[in-house]
């Protein structure tokens, strides 16, 4: 442990409601978990929530997952309480599962310590949308590789919201010398070109469509704009048809680890 904080629930007078909130509980002696962000439900704190890093989970499976999500319940009627986990490839997931079981997103944002940083707005975009995601994303592999310079982990899910190529693969890359990461979203047509894709890195992460419909849209706007006030600065061509699709110059989204 460190930052201050343990994992202390205020659980000793309390039983575990099952075998699964014991077991839980006895991981967080094992002083392995290091914890990113927590937060209570105030008045009587029944409700608290945890994101940690799992740091034994690097002498586990290979490409283990090592962010865990923690919630628990104190009923203080019945003098036991109950403990949820789940481990996701990055923070951003985590956060959601949270989220998903009554947790404030705006309580666990912040990290403590000294974590790395996003490297760029486009980051912090998709870890938005990943932390507003609800149940969008159907979590169908992970894979983590922390000793590689620099480290990887990633996330292939099924979209529920795409009409087009429904797999997305989130990735984040992090840079321990700099303090900085990078998480990007690729949209493919199914698992398999994804698999394909994430075994041979054979060009970059494709980008989602809607990406490109944001960009067109937002360099439209731009236009539309500039038209009004008498001022743009748009190519003629861009101005003299309007039912052509301009260049794309932006291609970020509409939206948007911390070891």
């Amino acid at each position: 442990m460190n930052d201050g904080f343990d994992f202390d629930f205020d659980l000793d007078e309390l039983s575990p409601a099952n075998e699964t909130s014991a077991y839980a509980v006895e991981r967080f002696w094992s002083g392995d978990l290091r914890a990113l962000t927590r937060h209570h439900i105030t008045p009587d704190g029944a409700r608290g929530f945890v994101v940690a890093h799992d740091q034994s989970a690097m002498w586990g499976t290979p490409g283990s997952d090592e962010i865990m999500a923690i919630s628990v319940t104190r009923d203080l009627t019945r003098f036991t309480f109950t403990l949820e986990t789940s481990y996701h490839a990055t923070v951003a997931f985590a956060q959601a599962w949270l989220a998903e079981r009554g947790c404030p997103l705006g309580k666990i944002g912040k990290l403590y310590g000294d974590v790395l940083k996003p490297a760029d707005d486009l980051t912090v975009e998709v870890e938005q949308k990943i932390r507003a995601s609800g149940a969008r994303y159907e979590v169908l592999a992970t894979h983590t590789d922390a000793d590689s310079d620099p480290g990887e982990t990633w996330a292939l899910t099924r979209d529920s919201r795409a009409d087009e190529v429904p797999i997305r693969v989130f990735r984040e890359e992090w840079e321990q010398d700099a303090g900085t990461y990078t998480m990007r979203e690729g949209a493919f047509a199914d698992v398999e070109s994804a698999h394909a894709w994430l075994e041979d890195r054979d060009g970059p992460l494709p980008e989602p469509p809607e990406y490109r419909y944001a960009a067109s849209a937002a360099l439209w706007a731009r236009i539309a704009l500039a038209r009004s006030a008498g001022t743009s600065t748009a190519p003629k061509a861009c101005l003299e048809s309007p039912r052509t699709p301009p260049a794309e110059t932006d291609r970020r989204p509409a939206q948007g680890r911390s070891m």
